[in-house]
């Protein structure tokens, strides 16, 4: 499964696209973010990227929950969204 990781400066129209693009291709995606503006800008964007799918007969489906990610051999604590395609009939 791809991991597209947002910052707090991520734009949430080009993530939402990436996410679409994924879901689209692979059928899921996981998101991760670190920090209340980095899920604060993954929100943004699942919301968005539902939108740019809907009109394809494809909606999604997210679950979140908490990661640990060591980063520079610190361990950091992660939002992580794991979000599927679903075909709508």
């Amino acid at each position: 499964m791809e991991t597209l990781k947002v910052s707090g400066k991520s734009r949430p129209n080009a993530v939402a696209g990436a996410i679409a693009a994924l879901l689209r291709s692979a059928g899921e995606v996981e998101v991760q973010a670190i920090g209340p503006e980095a899920v604060n800008q993954a929100v943004k964007a699942i919301a968005i990227a539902r939108g740019y799918i809907i009109p394809e007969n494809l909606d999604l489906h997210t679950q979140p929950a908490f990661v640990k990610l060591d980063i520079g051999g610190e361990e950091r604590t992660a939002v992580k969204f794991a979000v599927k395609g679903v075909k709508i009939p």
